[in-house]
This record gives C-alpha cells, sequence and structure tokens, in this order.
C-alpha cells in the first residue's frame, strides 16, 4: 500500500470506524473549473463527504459542496443511505474529528480543520485568517457544481 493511502478507509471500513469510535471519517473531490485557452484547470472549490456519528442510525453522511472562499454551499445536505452513490462508496475515507459549527465554515476553512484533525494537514495553508468573501441571497450555484442530475 503506497504512503498515500496508508490512513484511508474505504466506505465500509469508515462506516465501521464511525460506529466504533463515534469519531468522524472524510472524503473530499477538488472541483475544477473550465479550461480556458489550454491553460491547465485549477481547482475552484470541492465536494466533500463527512461520516458522522448518529445516535439513532449509528451514522450519517453529510455532503458539503461549494466554491473556495465564499460562505455560500452549492450544497449542504444529509444523504440517506439508501441513496448514497456508488461512486462515494468506491472513495478513500481518512479518519478525523469534526464539530457541528464546522460545517458552516467556508469550504477550504473547512478542509482544512478536518485535516488538521486528522494529522493531514502540514502542507494546507491557514485559510482562516484569509478575508470572506459572501454571495448574495439570490446567488444559486449551477446544479452541476456539485456532481447531482438535474432534476427531472
Amino acid at each position: 500500500m503506497s504512503d498515500i493511502n496508508q490512513n484511508r478507509l474505504s466506505f465500509n471500513q469508515a462506516v465501521v470506524f464511525v460506529k466504533n469510535s463515534k469519531r468522524a471519517a472524510f472524503a473530499a473531490m477538488p472541483v475544477f473549473g473550465d479550461e480556458e485557452d489550454g491553460n491547465a484547470q485549477t481547482a475552484e472549490g470541492a465536494r466533500i463527504f463527512i461520516l458522522l456519528p448518529d445516535e439513532d442510525e449509528g451514522w450519517t453522511l453529510r455532503f458539503i459542496a461549494g466554491p473556495f472562499f465564499s460562505a455560500a454551499y452549492a450544497a449542504n445536505d444529509t444523504i440517506p443511505a439508501s441513496e448514497i452513490p456508488d461512486r462515494v462508496r468506491e472513495l478513500l475515507f481518512v479518519p478525523t474529528h469534526c464539530e457541528e459549527d464546522w460545517l458552516t465554515d467556508q469550504l477550504q476553512v473547512l478542509l482544512g480543520k478536518l485535516t488538521q484533525a486528522a494529522g493531514i494537514g502540514e502542507q494546507m495553508p491557514d485559510y482562516s485568517a484569509q478575508p470572506a468573501k459572501a454571495a448574495s441571497a439570490d446567488v444559486v450555484f449551477p446544479i452541476s457544481f456539485i456532481g447531482r442530475d438535474k432534476p427531472q
């Protein structure tokens, strides 16, 4: 097993970890912007999947997605176990700690806290010291940003 995957858990292993330890586990996927003029794409946001302990069900999956450096999320939902897509079940999760109030932080701050709590955040910049940008109440992000199919 490569060093990069050493502390990673499969979805099923992560569920067992969360249920037994009452701690969290997370996986994150960057969201890239459109390629322009042959330039390399840069990450503009992320999709974060957090398995959290739950007293009733044993665990829940929180899905948070949105752009970096914004207080607006494209998604901040709990996904029922029966609706978790296979592509999420194929991700590798990292054991961590998560507090409820972190789930309202800017995306890059949330990622920083999750990686620091997991002990893998040495290379993450200090995003909490960066100035915040806020979107107005009428801002809507395209559904494609979070990777969900358009409503029928």
